[in-house]
């Protein structure tokens, strides 16, 4: 796991794990107090900073996710790693399951998926379990929203904000309002249609 560590007043450090798989992403934050650096991406130790000795960080997540994905062809669900090239007009299937393998929880957890090129998001797909929100973005991440908007002109040339089409959407984000126990799972899933 990837991590960004940024150092603030009172030598509260806040860890935020990052970790891409196959087009997923998945966020959570963490905060521990320490007057060093963390390093390490499993059993990470604070080294503070003179002569006291290293010690070592408990009540950390460690997230894994994985995203699998399948197609519906000839009423048989196969893999996207066993079906082939794909289709014009059909529905990919992507689960992402994320797994707490650390000691502490995962605060403020969400997971992002992403919608491929060359396919357009399924509206009303996004479906997870205790999901307390999704929201999509259409600006290749930088901006999410439960309903996207775009401005359209009208034919007296105002503008007016009207509500994006889902073959805008670039990704789509999953959040949860308790934090992902240690040894908690979640999962989350969407669809797209190929073009």
């Amino acid at each position: 796991m990837n991590g960004l560590f940024r150092r603030t007043s009172g030598g509260l450090m806040a860890a935020f794990g990052l970790l891409v798989i196959g087009g997923a992403v998945a966020y959570a934050q963490h905060s521990i107090t320490s007057t060093g650096s963390i390093s390490g991406p499993v059993n990470a130790t604070a080294k503070p900073t003179g002569n006291a000795v290293p010690q070592e960080v408990t009540n950390r997540p460690v997230l894994k996710i994985s995203l699998t994905g399948t197609i519906e062809r000839d009423n048989k669900k196969l893999s996207v790693d066993k079906a082939g090239p794909v289709k014009p007009g059909e529905v990919v299937s992507f689960t992402m399951n994320s797994v707490n393998e650390g000691s502490g929880p995962a605060h403020d957890y969400r997971a992002v998926g992403q919608v491929p090129r060359g396919s357009s998001f399924v509206a009303g797909s996004a479906l997870g379990e205790r999901v307390t929100h999704v929201s999509y973005s259409i600006d290749g991440g930088q901006n999410f929203s439960a309903m996207p908007v775009i401005d359209e002109r009208q034919t007296d040339g105002s503008l007016k904000k009207v509500a994006a089409p889902v073959a805008l959407y670039t990704q789509v984000r999953f959040e949860w309002s308790e934090p992902l126990a240690a040894g908690g799972n979640l999962s989350a899933s969407y669809q797209v249609r190929v073009r």
